[in-house]
């Protein structure tokens, strides 16, 4: 690996600083670059604004929660519910990855409690395979340029749609930078008031809080973000989050497993 770029490619604004700005930060520290891109404007995040509106009050929220990582943001701007894996849009995923040339990408689980989570997974696939392809983008090949790893982060609640929990292959301890994630997540001002009205959900910061302590509990941990690594053809295939951040998970799970001494 000649690069040491991160990408979180999710749905909206506000998915990074819920499901992996901890893990992030702990890559900022270890001297990785940052971006934060979303797919959807946001412009559905309102129960009273129009979307133009609340599409630029979510593009100022986001820019500010990614700087407060020294991440760059981006946005493709499709809209909120009409995500779609359709040429156009693959196009556009597989261009903005050309000119960020991460090496690795956090994106969404291939079964969400949401369609639009869904469909950025499959750009999410398309892109990360396709994008260092001199022939898929007319924009320029970054240097380093190859297969990121690619690794899923957790649904909502760590559940799949038919609310089984799912079993994570890597978990990393944030307990650390948690104050600053909910920092960035606390930048969302706009979405409190969306999530009450819509979702019956009046507790942002503090679903989150508990969310992590869940997945910390899995490594000892007051905090943790769970993922799942990408494992396919062509993919790396080593879990660097694991090599870079995880002694901890391994220890444990060993004795976990170790059977008991007869009596």
């Amino acid at each position: 690996m000649t690069r040491k770029v991160c990408l979180s490619l999710l749905a909206h604004p506000d998915d990074a600083e819920i499901l992996c700005a901890g893990t992030m930060m702990r890559l900022a520290d270890a001297g990785w670059e940052l971006h934060i891109a979303t797919v959807a404007a946001g412009d559905c995040g309102s129960m009273t604004l129009s979307g133009k509106k609340i599409a630029a009050i979510r593009l100022r929220e986001g820019r500010r929660a990614a700087a407060k990582i020294g991440a760059t943001y981006h946005s493709l701007a499709v809209n909120d519910a009409f995500v779609v894996f359709d040429p156009p849009t693959i196009r556009k995923t597989i261009d903005l990855l050309r000119t960020i040339a991460p090496s690795l990408v956090f994106t969404h689980p291939a079964r969400d409690y949401m369609m639009d989570h869904e469909q950025v997974h499959l750009l999410a696939r398309s892109a990360t395979f396709a994008y260092s392809i001199p022939n898929a983008s007319k924009k320029r090949l970054v240097r380093g340029s190859q297969i990121p790893y690619l690794y899923y982060c957790d649904p909502l609640e760590g559940k799949d749609p038919l609310g089984s929990m799912v079993k994570p292959t890597t978990l990393v301890d944030i307990s650390a930078h948690q104050p600053r994630k909910l920092a960035m997540l606390a930048c969302h001002e706009s979405q409190r008031s969306w999530l009450r009205e819509h979702h019956g959900m009046d507790e942002y910061l503090d679903a989150v809080r508990r969310h992590d302590a869940v997945r910390g509990k899995l490594i000892g941990s007051p905090a943790a973000e769970a993922f799942i690594q990408h494992r396919g053809h062509a993919y790396p295939c080593d879990d660097v989050l694991t090599a870079l951040f995880g002694g901890k998970r391994k220890r444990i799970l060993r004795r976990e497993v170790r059977p008991k001494r007869a009596t």
